[in-house]
């Protein structure tokens, strides 16, 4: 099963950053480039570095310039996310397009990369929560409470891991069809953004 694959990567992925826990590690993929394993760590990857500056930029105590920079890259790694989430759709759609469309097939409220972007998402929450469970220095409210939120997690898991990897039989079977819109995030964009095109 396509998930099955997904999670084992994503694991592997949140491991090796946790080896270093430094966000300004180089990514070492080792998946070949021209496979969707590629695609899943450096998705996750990404995923992973941001959750951490997401944690910097919360530090009450953070000096204002340096909260800048880091709200910048938390920026700049949205876009790359979302790139990321484009190039799994844009794989996945090469590899179903010769496939027969059936009369009635349908198309999903989301594409098949959006939903392994929660994916991503959610191996993550759980390594942290697993990480809370097993703290040494807080009490076992504190433990009972995050084992209880860790059982949902890992529900959620096996649930949208299900869904995913239906979504994707569907395709391959032609009962529902891809088609991908492009994320087109104004913000960033000079042509777009006002308070950007207002300054040229």
């Amino acid at each position: 099963m396509f998930t099955k694959n997904a999670n084992e990567i994503f694991q592997k992925s949140i491991e090796e950053y946790h080896k270093y826990d430094d966000i300004d590690k180089k990514i070492e993929n080792p998946y070949p480039q021209d496979k969707i394993e590629h695609l899943l760590y450096l998705k996750n990857w990404i995923d992973t570095v941001q959750w951490h500056l997401e944690d910097i930029i919360r530090d009450p105590n953070i000096d204002p310039a340096e909260a800048l920079k880091i709200k910048r890259r938390i920026d700049s790694s949205n876009q790359e996310r979302t790139d990321m989430v484009e190039y799994i759709d844009s794989y996945l759609m090469d590899k179903y397009k010769d496939v027969n469309i059936s009369p009635g097939a349908t198309i999903n409220s989301e594409t098949p990369a959006w939903a392994i972007d929660r994916l991503s998402i959610l191996a993550l929450k759980i390594y942290h929560m697993q990480q809370e469970v097993e703290r040494n220095d807080v009490s076992d409210e504190h433990k009972d409470a995050c084992r209880k939120k860790l059982d949902v997690l890992l529900t959620q898991r096996v649930d949208l891991s299900s869904a995913i990897d239906e979504l994707l039989s569907d395709i391959e079977s032609g009962k529902k069809y891809m088609k991908v819109y492009k994320q087109m995030k104004m913000y960033n964009d000079p042509e777009l953004n006002p308070v950007l095109y207002a300054k040229k």
